[in-house]
């Protein structure tokens, strides 16, 4: 079976695509830039070196630092399909990070889209 064509986009072309989506509701590229970090793993340094590179998706998340054993509480759908119920792995983290997006754009605080404990 052909990989999805995402797959082979470089990151960096749909990237200011997350950050307009942002930017529109009121957001920061920062925050983009804090939330695909989270999820990676990846430092500013090696993030922009990824962009700079023109890394492609699959590539990009197979060589992710350390993937935030946290996503696995990202719930919801994207696109009409539920992020938790997609197999292919590579699909799954591209979605995580849709669906990260979407929250920010939709106004969710910070620690909610990072899924962070309460503060005891």
């Amino acid at each position: 079976m052909a990989k999805h064509r995402i797959f082979t986009t470089p990151f960096a072309n749909v990237y200011p695509y997350y950050v307009a989506k942002a930017e529109r509701k009121g957001r920061t590229k920062e925050e983009v830039d804090e939330i695909i970090r989270w999820l990676t793993g990846y430092t500013r340094r090696q993030f922009e070196s990824k962009l700079k590179k023109q890394t492609d998706f699959e590539t990009f998340f197979a060589e992710a630092p350390r993937m935030n054993p946290l996503r696995t509480l990202i719930k919801g759908t994207v696109c009409g399909i539920r992020v938790e119920e997609i197999e292919e792995p590579t699909m799954r983290e591209i979605r995580y990070l849709d669906k990260l997006v979407d929250e920010l754009a939709k106004g969710k605080a910070m620690e909610k889209i990072l899924r962070k404990p309460p503060e005891a």
